[in-house]
């Protein structure tokens, strides 16, 4: 079960955190991959360790609020694979800021990264899947999307995630007819490149036992299963699906 072999998987952010994770775990599952991020040294890197597992690896530099390098990056997918199969949308970043203090640069900074670019490349590489019928669309929200937080401002974060989750059940209602289900999963604290300097320090590391039921941050890998069995045959039948992914911080 859960095997991706023959698969065309998507990655979008894949240059670091969540994104790289993911693609090294679709790659053991035998997924051929796309990957897109701004920094193509960095792709490159990745795509040299991935090939050594026996996958076939497309990297392209792709800013994913840039809707022409969306489309080209589609365009060069298709052209190179036929086909596109499951598709991640894993990149973001944020400027964090109260509701009270955040500028105008820095709320659409946010929403541009976390929830125009889910729709510019949903919408690119929908366009593929609907021509065979089948696709696996995924969208890394945050569990910020669900819910308030007491430690930090970041208004715009908590938007656009919260649009990604709304975005992911109007999409799944919509792409049924096509053969493409689209679910989004939720991580709560994972050490990345974004959060790491916010997740070290004492303060927030104290409020993160006091709120997570687990009691500790996530680890590396742990959101990976989730991601290889909704992109997977088996998961056939689920979509518009909102999985938390958060050590039980929004189950209390």
């Amino acid at each position: 079960m859960f095997k991706l072999n023959n698969r065309v998987a998507v990655i979008t952010g894949s240059s670091s955190g969540l994104g790289r994770q993911m693609a090294h775990a679709f790659a053991e599952q035998g997924a051929n991959l796309v990957l897109l991020a701004r920094r193509v040294e960095k792709l490159e890197e990745l795509k040299n360790e991935l090939v050594n597992m026996g996958v076939e690896v497309l990297p392209v530099k792709c800013d994913v609020t840039n809707v022409a390098e969306v489309n080209e990056a589609a365009r060069l997918a298709e052209e190179r694979f036929g086909k596109v199969d499951i598709l991640v949308n894993c990149a973001g970043s944020a400027k964090n800021a109260g509701v009270l203090d955040m500028t105008d640069e820095e709320w659409d900074f946010t929403i541009k990264t976390d929830m125009d670019s889910v729709f510019y490349v949903t919408r690119a590489f929908g366009n593929i899947m609907k021509k065979n019928h089948y696709g696996r669309i995924i969208n890394i929200a945050s569990m910020y999307g669900l819910v308030g937080n007491m430690a930090m401002g970041t208004i715009a974060y908590h938007t656009s995630k919260g649009g990604v989750v709304n975005f992911t059940r109007a999409a799944a209602s919509e792409l049924a007819k096509d053969g493409i289900t689209v679910n989004a999963i939720c991580p709560g604290y994972f050490d990345t490149e974004l959060t790491h300097e916010t997740l070290i320090t004492p303060e927030f590391t104290q409020y993160m036992q006091a709120t997570v039921p687990l009691g500790r941050y996530g680890k590396e890998g742990e959101l990976n299963p989730a991601a290889i069995f909704l992109a997977s045959d088996e998961a056939s039948y689920v979509t518009g699906v909102i999985l938390p992914i958060d050590g039980g911080y929004t189950c209390v």
